[in-house]
């Protein structure tokens, strides 16, 4: 977040090595060892601290720290099934980042559907637009078909090794199956028992959009050729799957015994490499036990670089399930996740949407220390002349944009101001290129993507941007997502936008040294740009347009969050703040899961845990039109991944904020959680956070710095602090006030605080206090 004007954070003295954002480093995966990480096993699991002077060396004793304690916490937060789903959004759901698998009954058949998708199977016509010409494609599926009836199933799908086990009982016996995804390949292996026998069928589907369901074919379109098969000297089958726009599908599986492995490859131009990709692909996995190997050491790396564990048993469930879910859809250097995920559906929606879901789709990454999974800023620079050829071509020299929805490669034209257009997305994608910048302190990411691209973005404003007789700035027509009255100039959304990306180009040059000839003019449009429009009941949508009908989305308020340019640390902006929340959501009819979920952490920024968890807690009511399913997936028209994953940052919001250079610890935890544990939780400045609240009041605070950012720190504490570096010397520390102290915490060093006598510095599970079903179908 640009930090608010008077309080902007000085230039960092170091910027971090090695991360997963920067150049080559863009695809790894969370068990490469960073630089920052590789010291870090020596300073946790260590003895308990020792008793007596606080000037002795310290350490925390993290008791998460062995494979058999975390197997034994995420086991407690597995979705388990006793009864066979018959919906997408009630079954088991496997992924890679690639491909994806969703396990449920086949509609109306006696049959269990493994589904197989994969995100970078998409057509290749962008004449037709992205619901239909560059839309997702479906694949197929596959139906396990016992001999009898099914009766029961016993399924557990255990996160900590990503993997589906369990049992289907039916009229003739019994099927044990287990199944994974890893390396683009789906392994499954089924053991029948009893009267019982393993069938499998392989179904491809047309590829033809989703969207079919929901409205017909665009004028001139025709379909795809039919899929052909074909089996190689091996015995492995395939399905080859030819795309009138160029490219090529290829499914490959083959059976060996009690194991089944499938791969989906897809090449474009290349009509041919699909084919071969899908074969190399099955030839490395070679066996069910040699791909599990690798991916359960993958994915035990990837838990451990971050803890949190709060009393609410259902809530701590779904937010583990939705660190699973994020790593199963998206990887650094992937595709950018489509709004259903890499599991395709029947919908409206099979594309990228850049005007809330792929922001909301990655806000979790950040404080979960996940930034291998940041596909959103690796597709916005791997495709910049595609975001350049995307504006106006009167503007390409200067300008980029995105439309509303593409393809995995931002191939979407964007409208001109003035014209009632929506035109800020791309901005708003770049503000999440910018935390995963902030949480990192990557120059390189800064350099070679925000800076660049975000240059060219405020550029597409300033061409529109007009003087007017009052002597600001104003901007001509502009719609601001998804509200179905254009106003005539001055749209929220997009004022919001110029002012931070303007702040943002200013703080970004003097970080990267350069001497911009565009910062007079960003300098003049913060100093010109006219204000945002408001009434009585707070943000307007723009000028000359009120808040006046219920809307799902908080475009309108898009300063307040995520942008934080109008916050709750400004007391004259409290009133407005409030009452802008409040009119927004007493409008209601039209509000969605997202809605809930931003309600619930703008109340977390003022600090009002209570309020915040009442909103969350809408997203899961049955009561509600659009509540979170069963398997903790969503769906209105068609899945809708991004708001199960913003209910994640909302828990975040609540348990740790670091906006406007200052990390707020446990700001808004609801007064009915009075325990909660943080461990290396990531924030802006590069720093990881560990904190321990016990009894409803924090124990103690320990903060590592990974680049050497100054230090502020809200910590919540009450009483005469301990401020001790991990030699066990007292830092450096000044009191600003409001319980806030600056701290001197040079790269690479470690700070314990507490107040009173020294705690016990231990990280672990809390107990539960509020027991819930788990998630599935228990």
């Amino acid at each position: 977040m640009t930090s608010q004007p008077g309080n902007r954070s000085p230039v960092p003295r170091r910027a971090v090595l090695g991360t997963a954002l920067g150049g080559a480093a863009a695809a790894a995966l969370p068990g490469t060892a960073h630089a920052e990480q590789r010291a870090e096993p020596a300073q946790f699991g260590g003895a308990d601290s020792v008793a007596g002077s606080d000037r002795r060396p310290w350490r925390l004793r993290d008791t998460m720290s062995t494979d058999g304690a975390w197997e034994a916490f995420l086991r407690g937060q597995d979705l388990l099934w006793t009864r066979l789903p018959s919906r997408w959004y009630e079954g088991p759901f496997l992924g890679d980042g690639l491909l994806g698998s969703m396990v449920y009954q086949e509609p109306g058949a006696n049959r269990i559907r493994f589904t197989v998708q994969h995100g970078r199977v998409q057509d290749h016509r962008p004449e037709f637009g992205s619901g239909w010409g560059t839309c997702r494609l479906p694949v197929g599926h596959l139906t396990l078909e016992p001999v009898g009836t099914i009766t029961a199933v016993d399924w557990r799908l255990s996160l900590w090794n990503a993997e589906l086990t369990g049992t289907v009982t039916t009229t003739a016996g019994t099927l044990a199956l287990s199944g994974l995804i890893h390396d683009e390949v789906l392994a499954v292996r089924v053991t029948a028992d009893g009267g019982e026998q393993v069938t499998w069928t392989f179904h491809p589907a047309e590829a033809i959009s989703p969207r079919r369901i929901s409205e017909a074919p665009p004028s001139g379109y025709t379909g795809n050729p039919p899929w052909t098969t074909r089996t190689t000297a091996d015995g492995t089958e395939q399905v080859l799957q030819p795309l009138t726009g160029g490219g090529q599908t290829a499914t490959a599986y083959r059976r060996t015994g009690a194991e089944l492995l499938l791969s989906v490859g897809h090449s474009h131009p290349s009509d041919t490499a699909a084919e071969a990709d899908s074969l190399r692909n099955l030839r490395r996995a070679t066996s069910y036990s040699a791909l599990r190997r690798r991916h359960t050491r993958w994915w035990h790396t990837f838990y451990r670089k971050s803890f949190v564990s709060f009393p609410d048993q259902r809530l701590q469930s779904f937010h583990w399930i939705q660190l699973y879910k994020v790593a199963s859809a998206s990887r650094a250097g992937g595709p950018v996740m489509a709004t259903c995920g890499p599991w395709l559906e029947p919908t409206p929606w099979p594309a990228v949407w850049w005007n809330l879901n792929v922001q909301l789709e990655y806000w979790l990454i950040h404080g979960s220390n996940h930034l291998e999974l940041d596909a959103l800023a690796t597709t916005l620079r791997q495709n910049q002349e595609q975001l350049i050829a995307n504006v106006p071509a009167a503007y390409r020299a200067d300008s980029s944009g995105v439309g509303r929805s593409s393809d995995m490669f931002a191939n979407r034209a964007v409208g001109e101001p003035g014209t009632g257009a929506e035109t800020g997305d791309l901005t708003w994608a770049l503000h999440n290129v910018w935390l995963s910048y902030r949480h990192s302190m990557d120059k390189a990411l800064l350099r070679d993507t925000i800076f660049p691209v975000l240059r060219r973005a405020i550029n597409y404003y300033l061409h529109f941007l007009t003087p007017g007789s009052d002597g600001k700035l104003h901007l001509p027509s502009t719609l601001s997502p998804e509200y179905p009255v254009v106003p005539p100039q001055d749209t929220n959304y997009d004022l919001a936008l110029i002012r931070w990306g303007c702040q943002t180009l200013i703080e970004s040059a003097e970080l990267l040294g350069i001497d911009d000839e565009l910062t007079p003019r960003w300098q003049e449009v913060l100093a010109k740009l006219t204000p945002y429009p408001v009434d009585d009941n707070g943000f307007m949508i723009g000028a000359g347009t009120a808040y006046a009908q219920s809307h799902r989305h908080y475009s309108h308020l898009l300063m307040v969050y995520p942008l934080y340019l109008v916050n709750w640390d400004q007391p004259e902006s409290r009133d407005l703040i409030a009452k802008s929340v409040a009119h927004w959501h007493a409008l209601t009819g039209a509000h969605r899961g997202y809605s809930y979920t931003g309600a619930a952490s703008m109340y977390a920024m003022t600090g009002d845990g209570d309020t915040a968890i009442t909103y969350l807690r809408k997203f899961f009511d049955t009561s509600t039109r659009y509540p979170c399913q069963a398997n903790t997936h969503y769906t209105e028209a068609g899945p809708v991944i991004e708001t199960p994953l913003s209910a994640s940052q909302s828990l975040h919001d609540m348990f740790c904020q670091s906006w406007g250079g200052m990390i707020r610890v446990f700001p808004a935890v609801p007064s009915a959680w009075a325990d909660v544990t943080l461990h290396d939780f990531r924030t802006q400045g590069a720093f990881l956070v560990s904190a321990v609240r016990k009894a409803g009041a924090t124990r103690f605070i320990r903060i590592r710095s990974l680049a050497g950012e100054p230090l502020k720190l809200r910590h919540g504490l009450s009483g005469t602090l301990t401020v001790l570096l991990d030699d066990g010397t007292p830092a450096r520390t000044q009191d600003l006030g409001d319980g806030t102290l600056a701290i001197d915490l040079p790269r690479g060093r470690e700070v314990l605080v507490h107040s009173g006598s020294r705690p016990g510095l231990v990280i672990g599970p809390v107990a539960v206090s509020e027991p819930g079903p788990a998630w599935g179908l228990p």
